[in-house]
């Protein structure tokens, strides 16, 4: 017989409340054989052998009634009812385990148990909640798992039964990763290990407790399990580490299943390491490397073959995505035939649903060992166990699945059809996540046949669900591949793509397109964040600034659009036909070309390219309405550019106008500073620490502001995260500035600033920030980080910036994109405060100022000393 599993995660948790219940002893023992099935049965399953427990645990609950033992006769359809769900006999499994429990809970106190009641009864009822849990989780009925687990712990609480309980919470944990709630997930396996973290981050102390308690099977698995959430949440470092000790712990348990279960995450772990835009080539394919390498040990030493198989089809996507067509053919073909032994459960039927879409990148570039038509027969054998499985969110994916197969053989006709079922069964409201999937299925489909209004249609109703997702777009699914560059950010670029295809597009469309730029903005800090990382609040720029012009360069595949928004005139575009390659290769070179060592020669004729893309064209609209400041929305896919620096033949930017940055109108806090007297909290790091070299102007940098204003300072040793928590909790800052080490990047987990005894990433830079009392404290009106720089490599490290702005609350921020020179960042720095200080004019304009006084100082004319620094947020 097929040895039936659930997926990994959740096999053991199945098992083990199989366990609990047929090793308590039975509480009537009158006659013996009832308790010899059973004893028997657990001999079946513990050996796979299901088929053979089934007519033991039928007879057994039969033998339980006779002698009008309910409680054992509860026991037995319980465990019945597991037994059935490992053969994904569905139906029978839920009819036995809605038997047990109406058995249970007619019991005295089945219905509202004390501490008084007896506590085998009520332990049983926690476990048979357990074994139901699972089999709503099998069918796809999540939320009712959730709540039925939450009956579970709360019987096991009363009980003070520690290890059951602890097995409960790590149960409700996985189900709530199946929700897409990861944080919820990761609180909950923390507090089961007695950890805390208000960031769920695992601290180097929570780590030790972690090694210390990895003694049993139930913690290890659970260990493994954090690893996971950690690796979801963009924790990779720490992700590794806890995998790792779960991997140890393991060994010395000497149970290779549980290792291969490790050694497929660590795979997962790797393979998140290789996918970050920091890294160089040959770094990014040893990451990836090891991932094969994990799941190469994972299927060798795995005794479950659903892991084994689970651990290919993870080397096959990962070869594909890399594309090693001809490794990837080979390794297909070499597990090809056990595909059809795979568990027809819900984790099954998404193991092969990923099968499929590696299949499908293997059969665009090759089609030796695979066809589009042995593709058709796995979704047609999923879409069958689907329907048995009665799950129709499972069924959606498979029939979205069958779309693109047909789309991508240009069988439109068929590809509309598949999609539009799927969309029958997947509502907007229950299944979002696949919904709007479908929605820009549709939209491709339409726009191949020409209806451009039809296809302009569904993606925006495509992008109007993923807004409503939010945060939860990273975590909507996680059994199946997900990519936010390749499953999101497409949708938006595409449907602008489509809205300005017209040389003079409506005032409608135009809005639409500025809209929906704006709301990929904001779905890249959720994502950046993994949660939804701040309140939309839709602003006119006639309401913030009536003397400022928003400039949105987008890119797309095929060309950069630019739409200009001058308050009181309608919104205008204008396109260059460049393809993305070569528009970020230009901003790239120009980017590389304002190091110290550049002549103007190379620096210049890039620079003013680029005003001829995003500038040039306005300029007669810009002058026409006496426009002072240029705020850039400006694209992320984009390397990290000044934009200060583009040059149009004669002057740089910065000498026409203030320039500001800002992640979108939507997330622009419109107040202006306010008039009060200025104080900042300032806190220098000018000593090495941590393995950052000195920075030896930080000291006379904050010496300096205090020139300028009044200052709270905390300096070197002072200046710890602890130290800086207590200052901006007791006292009431407009303004805090950190002249420290510090790093932007598009992950968040490595977007940090130095203290003396810690890097603080910015989600705890959140936490931090957010600890004043928002009554008593005036709010953060500028944050300025004077020393920080951009992760070396990665094209989206903007995103940590804006992350930064957004998160720690700060009306204004002021970074720095590289370190630059101690004496020209004391002078600009200086000179920037004595501005906000003395002059009537707003943020934007005291830091162009200021970068003006560099400019005409021969010493640092250079754009290098002057031009790194950008205000993000509000300019006034």
């Amino acid at each position: 017989m097929k040895f039936r599993r659930s997926r990994v995660i959740f096999t053991w948790l199945f098992f083990f409340s199989f366990l609990l219940i047929i090793g308590l002893s039975p509480v009537v023992a009158q006659m013996p054989q009832p308790e010899a099935m059973i004893q028997q049965a657990r001999t079946f399953y513990d050996a796979g052998r299901f088929s053979e427990a089934v007519p033991l645990l039928q007879q057994a609950a039969v033998g339980f009634e006779s002698q009008g033992d309910r409680l054992n006769q509860g026991m037995a359809l319980s465990n019945l009812a597991a037994t059935l769900g490992q053969l994904a006999q569905w139906e029978q499994a839920e009819q036995n385990i809605n038997s047990s429990l109406s058995l249970l809970r007619s019991l005295p106190a089945g219905r509202s148990p004390s501490q008084s009641a007896n506590p085998k009864q009520q332990r049983i009822l926690a476990q048979t909640l357990d074994i139901q849990a699972q089999l709503q989780l099998e069918r796809g009925r999540v939320q009712e798992a959730l709540d039925t687990g939450k009956e579970s712990i709360k019987l096991y609480q009363r009980l003070d039964a520690k290890d059951q309980l602890f097995q409960a919470q790590v149960n409700q944990s996985l189900v709530l990763q199946t929700l897409g709630l990861y944080p919820r997930a990761c609180e909950t396996l923390l507090s089961a290990f007695k950890l805390e973290s208000l960031t769920c981050e695992v601290s180097d102390a929570g780590l030790q407790s972690l090694k210390n308690q990895s003694t049993t099977v139930q913690k290890v698995r659970a260990i493994n399990a954090l690893g996971n959430i950690l690796r979801v949440l963009g924790y990779l470092e720490r992700s590794q580490q806890v995998l790792t000790t779960s991997l140890q712990a393991a060994q010395q348990l000497g149970i290779p299943q549980i290792q291969a279960e490790v050694y497929l995450n660590l795979g997962n772990t790797a393979r998140s390491f290789a996918n970050q835009p920091a890294l160089q080539t040959q770094e990014r394919n040893k990451f990836k490397q090891t991932a094969l390498d994990s799941y190469a040990s994972s299927a060798q030493i795995a005794t479950l073959k659903n892991t084994q198989i689970q651990a290919q089809l993870n080397s096959l996507s990962l070869l594909t995505d890399w594309q090693k067509w001809s490794e990837a053919e080979a390794l297909w073909l070499t597990f090809k035939p056990q595909i059809s032994q795979m568990a027809s459960n819900r984790a099954g039927l998404y193991a092969q649903i990923n099968l499929v879409q590696s299949l499908l990148k293997l059969a665009v570039h090759s089609s030796d060992a695979t066809s589009y038509a042995q593709i058709d027969q796995i979704l047609d054998r999923t879409d069958q166990q689907a329907q048995n499985l009665g799950d129709p969110r499972t069924q959606a994916y498979i029939l979205l699945t069958q779309g693109r197969l047909y789309e991508l053989q240009q069988q439109w006709s068929k590809a509309e059809k598949y999609t539009t079922k799927a969309t029958n069964l997947a509502s907007s409201f229950e299944y979002p996540e696949i919904a709007y999937q479908l929605l820009w299925q549709l939209g491709r489909i339409r726009k191949t046949q020409g209806n451009i209004e039809g296809a302009i249609a569904e993606y925006n109703q495509a992008v109007n669900i993923l807004s409503s997702l939010r945060g939860d777009l990273v975590n909507v699914n996680p059994e199946v591949q997900f990519s936010f560059r390749e499953s999101v950010e497409p949708i938006y670029r595409e449907l602008v793509g489509l809205l300005l295809q017209e040389p003079s597009p409506s005032q409608t469309k135009l809005k639409l397109a500025r809209q929906t730029i704006e709301s990929l903005q904001l779905a890249e800090l959720d994502n950046f964040f993994r949660d939804a990382c701040a309140d939309a609040k839709p602003q006119l720029i006639d309401e913030i600034d009536p003397t400022a012009a928003v400039i949105y360069p987008i890119v797309l595949s095929d060309r950069l659009e630019v739409i200009l928004s001058i308050p009181g005139q309608p919104l205008r575009k204008y396109s260059t036909d460049k393809s993305q390659q070569d528009v970020k290769s230009i901003f790239q070179q120009s980017r590389n070309s304002l190091r110290r060592t550049a002549f103007p020669q190379e620096r210049l004729p890039l620079s003013q390219q680029i005003y001829d893309w995003l500038i040039r064209p306005a300029e007669t609209d810009l002058t026409a309405n006496k426009i002072k400041t240029l705020a850039f929305v400006l694209d992320s896919s984009l390397p990290s550019l000044p934009m200060s620096t583009l040059y149009d033949g004669q002057q740089y930017l910065v000498q026409k106008y203030s320039i500001a940055l800002t992640p979108g109108l939507q997330l622009l806090e419109p107040r202006p500073l306010k008039q009060v007297k200025l104080k900042a909290l300032t806190a220098a790091l000018s000593e090495e620490r941590q393995g950052f070299p000195a920075i030896p102007g930080a000291e006379l940098e904050v010496k300096q502001i205090s020139a300028e204003i009044s200052t709270n300072t905390i300096l070197n040793q002072q200046f710890t995260a602890q130290a800086l928590q207590k200052q901006i909790k007791t006292v009431s800052f407009p303004i805090i500035h950190l002249a420290t080490h510090g790093q932007f990047s598009s992950n968040a987990a490595e977007t940090f600033i130095l203290t003396w005894d810690e890097q603080i990433n910015v989600k705890q830079l959140d936490q931090l920030l957010r600890s004043r009392s928002e009554e008593k404290q005036l709010p953060i009106e500028l944050l300025v980080l004077s020393a920080c720089e951009t992760a070396s490599g990665d094209e989206r490290a903007a995103l940590g910036l804006a992350g930064v702005a957004i998160r720690s609350g700060a009306r204004s921020t002021v970074g720095t994109l590289w370190q630059v020179n101690d004496e020209s960042t004391s002078i600009l720095i200086s000179e920037f405060y004595r501005q906000l200080a003395t002059s009537q004019v707003n943020k934007a304009e005291a830091l162009r100022n200021a970068q003006l006084m560099l400019l005409q100082d021969k010493r640092f004319q250079n754009p290098f000393f002057w031009s790194p620094f950008v205000l993000v947020g509000n300019w006034q």
